[in-house]
């Protein structure tokens, strides 16, 4: 939480009720929480909170690098308040989100040249699978 006091005074945001509830519920999971389902928790605390605010914090809070958007392409917005450098596995039947160390992957090199002017500030890596829950419940000629 020292991060989030430290960036919103670096940034000019105010430290409000409301902001500190969202972030607080959003760093204290290692589930990677859609919007809507933080809305429900945050809601427990402050139920006069519109979905609205929370997704405006939010996106307050992604812009000034407070949070990351994890997922791949189709899936719902996922959140992630780990900063640390890390990947991601993801299974593709229930779409549980686990965390993997940077040090489990072997260091990623870019081949070729990069667009003119484009610049990585950061990347991380997407796995794909099933989970240790659906795994055993689908034999592997099921799989995708």
């Amino acid at each position: 939480m020292d991060l989030f006091r430290s960036r919103c005074l670096e940034r000019g945001l105010a430290l409000t009720h409301q902001r500190w509830v969202i972030y607080r519920i959003l760093a204290g999971t290692d589930k990677h929480l859609t919007p809507e389902a933080a809305f429900g928790q945050v809601r427990k605390q402050i139920p006069s909170i519109s979905l609205a605010t929370v997704y405006k914090n939010i996106k307050t809070f992604l812009d000034v690098g407070l949070l990351q958007e994890v997922g791949t392409s189709g899936q719902m917005m996922r959140l992630d308040a780990n900063l640390e450098p890390h990947h991601h596995l993801v299974c593709v039947r229930c779409k549980a989100i686990q965390d993997l160390s940077a040090e489990g992957l072997r260091p990623v090199r870019l081949k070729g040249r990069l667009p003119k002017g484009f610049r990585v500030e950061r990347f991380n890596v997407t796995f794909l699978g099933l989970c240790g829950q659906c795994s055993p419940r689908y034999p592997a000629s099921t799989r995708h």
